[in-house]
């Protein structure tokens, strides 16, 4: 009994000895482990070009519409707008169509292969290859068409050139706006415009 007691007294006394000896070398095992990962090291997830993502955030198929002071429709369409990086205020379109249905009456629309939208100003600007169609007859190209969405406003600051219920017409400059006493939209060619006229058919058969 005593052999006994003595030896369970010795088995005691070495697992006090080995077992925080073992756990002593778990830890450093782990440790060991552990140095093999860089904290500086960016996790694959993150690895994520967060300006690219700023520029290609955006919508497709995107339309905008507002009614003006004085009554008119405004609508635009587009195959895809986003924000502009510098400010997020400013739209940048595709392929942009514009409807502006006028309170007095009629019907413009505008296309162009891009447009920027000013939201803080209430102000777009249609930019390249740029058809302007109104139902009064008048269809014309230019490279730029400045409007403002707030008032019946929009012009070409530069050279415009097509057709118009009397003939073939060019200007440099073109502006819609609404007469302040009538209401009416008045569209006015200034800058050199040269008109040539093309005699229209007589409707009396006997002229």
């Amino acid at each position: 009994m005593a052999t006994t007691d003595n030896f369970y007294s010795r088995l005691v006394a070495w697992m006090k000895i080995i077992l925080p000896l073992a756990a002593l070398g778990l830890l450093s095992t782990i440790f060991l482990i552990s140095r093999h990962i860089d904290p500086t090291k960016s996790i694959p997830i993150a690895n994520i070009d967060l300006e690219q993502r700023a520029r290609d955030q955006g919508a497709t198929n995107a339309a905008f519409a507002g009614v003006t002071s004085g009554g008119d429709e405004v609508t635009i369409t587009a195959e895809t707008a986003r924000p502009a990086t510098d400010d997020p205020r400013l739209i940048n379109a595709e392929d942009v169509t514009a409807e502006m249905r006028l309170f007095s009456g009629g019907m413009v629309t505008v296309r162009s292969d891009r447009g920027d939208m000013h939201q803080s100003d209430l102000h777009a600007s249609l930019m390249g290859n740029v058809h302007i169609d109104t139902t009064t007859g008048y269809e014309m190209t230019t490279e730029r068409l400045n409007a403002k969405l707030d008032v019946l406003f929009a012009e070409t600051p530069g050279p415009v050139s097509g057709t118009g219920p009397a003939g073939d017409l060019t200007a440099g400059r073109m502006v819609l706006s609404e007469d302040d006493e009538t209401g009416e939209a008045h569209l006015v060619f200034t800058e050199g415009v040269k008109l040539v006229y093309t005699p229209q058919p007589s409707e009396d058969p006997d002229q």
